[in-house]
């Protein structure tokens, strides 16, 4: 008997506390077949970025597990305020295609906005939508939310803080400047992954030291002139 990649799992709603079902995607499914320098993955099967989000049945209120694991009454205040019946109940259960995956998606950014969510939690929801638009080869969208992204990104480092996590998120601002177009800000961010002594996450160094080669050749091929730190 062959395995099915989904399976169905219950969870509580954060906003109304019913319990509804859920699909995800089995572990042995999730193998990419190649991803992208910014973490966007390729499978040859479902794709489990499609199930990361929970749209509950009930409320139409949609979360992910990074979410806190309850809502407070300040939340919820600004949450009806924000949305309250405009959000409509709505099953996403079973199978997602892309266009179901990017309504979730895009559905748990405003619920995290309307609860004024951690700046993480909206940046990865914004970086999510771009890969989403580059599967479809939609650039103009891409970019589009990339930006978003990367301010989000670049707030998180400013106030939030990352601790030992700083070198992936650096390298990340590093990586979505180069791939908006923002050259001598990318140079900057790889460097300091690279030269910060206090770095030790030896895969970012290695992943930081590999981009800062394809910026070169793509500074290059653009004739663009070159920072100090790249010639020779």
């Amino acid at each position: 008997m062959q395995l099915e990649p989904l399976y169905s799992t219950n969870v509580t709603c954060i906003l109304c506390e019913q319990t509804f079902a859920t699909s995800r995607v089995r572990p042995s499914f999730k193998r990419a077949i190649r991803s992208d320098a910014d973490f966007c993955g390729y499978y040859s099967s479902e794709n489990p970025d499609y199930y990361v989000v929970k749209v509950c049945p009930h409320c139409g209120f949609a979360f992910t597990e990074n979410f806190g694991e309850r809502i407070n009454k300040k939340q919820r205040s600004e949450f009806d305020k924000a949305l309250g019946s405009r959000l409509l109940p709505r099953d996403y259960s079973g199978h997602r295609d892309w266009e179901t995956a990017l309504e979730s998606y895009k559905l748990a950014l405003l619920c995290a906005q309307a609860i004024n969510e951690k700046e993480t939690i909206i940046a990865s929801l914004l970086h999510h939508i771009a890969w989403l638009y580059r599967y479809k080869g939609n650039e103009e969208q891409e970019q589009r939310f990339l930006k978003y992204s990367l301010e989000a990104y670049i707030r998180v480092f400013e106030y939030e803080g990352l601790g030992a996590g700083d070198a992936r998120l650096m390298y990340l601002i590093g990586e979505l400047h180069r791939r908006t177009g923002n050259f001598p800000e990318a140079v900057r961010w790889y460097s300091r992954v690279i030269n910060d002594q206090k770095i030790v996450d030896a895969a970012m160094i290695s992943a930081s030291r590999a981009q800062w080669g394809v910026l070169r050749e793509q500074m290059l091929e653009a004739k663009h002139e070159l920072p100090e730190e790249m010639k020779g």
